[in-house]
C-alpha cells in the first residue's frame, strides 16, 4: 500500500512538473490579416508566417513579421504596399512586444477558452505605440492558440495615404492574429 502512495505521489510530482516546465511556447507560422474598408474598395492581406513567443509564467508577449510576407490579391495593390505605403526597404519589419495583463486567470494546463487582456508596444514603419486589446487563449489537445483583433490608424505610424487615393485607402486598419502554439525546446 504504501508503495502505491509512493508511486502515486511521483506520478502527479513529475506530471505537474513537466507542464510548468513548457513555460516557453512558439510558432514561425503566426497569421496576420488586415483590412482596410473604404467607400471604393477595401483592401485585404494576408502574412501567414508570423513568428510569435509567449511565456506562460510571466505572460509576456512577443510577435514579428515581415512586412514583405503580405500577400494582396491583386499585385499591383502589394507593390504600392511595399513601396508607397509601409517602405518595406527601410522598415522592413513590424513587431508587437507585450504581456498578457490577466495572465494568472489563464490556466495553459486546462482545455478552453480563455479571456487575455494584452497591452504592449506595436512597431510599424518607424514608429511605437502602444495598444491594448482583448483576445483569446484558445487550449485544446494541449496545443496553445492566441487570436487578437485590434484597430490603428494609418496616421499614428506616419504612413502616409497619398490624396490621390484618399477615397480608396482608409486611415483606420483592423489587425487580426492567430497564431497556433507548440513548445518553444531550448
Amino acid at each position: 500500500m504504501n508503495q502505491r502512495k509512493i508511486v502515486l505521489v511521483f506520478l502527479i510530482f513529475f506530471g505537474t512538473y513537466s507542464v510548468d516546465a513548457q513555460v516557453r511556447f512558439f510558432t514561425k507560422s503566426g497569421v496576420i490579416r488586415f483590412y482596410s474598408k473604404a467607400p471604393l474598395e477595401s483592401i485585404e492581406a494576408v502574412n501567414k508566417s508570423g513568428t510569435c513567443v509567449l511565456d506562460t509564467k510571466s505572460g509576456l508577449v512577443q510577435f514579428s513579421i515581415l512586412m514583405r510576407g503580405f500577400e494582396f490579391k491583386k499585385a499591383l495593390m502589394q507593390e504600392h504596399f511595399n513601396e508607397n505605403y509601409v517602405e518595406s526597404n527601410k522598415f522592413p519589419k513590424a513587431e508587437f512586444k507585450g504581456q498578457v495583463l490577466n495572465n494568472p486567470t489563464i490556466n495553459y494546463g486546462k482545455e478552453g477558452s480563455y479571456i487575455a487582456n494584452v497591452k504592449g508596444r506595436l512597431s510599424i514603419h518607424g514608429e511605437t505605440k502602444e495598444i491594448e486589446t482583448k483576445g483569446t487563449v484558445l487550449i485544446t489537445g494541449g496545443k496553445i492558440t492566441i487570436n487578437a483583433d485590434f484597430n490603428i490608424l494609418l496616421s499614428d505610424y506616419k504612413i502616409e495615404i497619398p490624396s490621390l487615393v484618399k477615397d480608396k485607402v482608409s486611415n483606420s486598419v483592423k489587425i487580426s492574429t492567430s497564431c497556433p502554439l507548440d513548445i518553444l525546446k531550448s
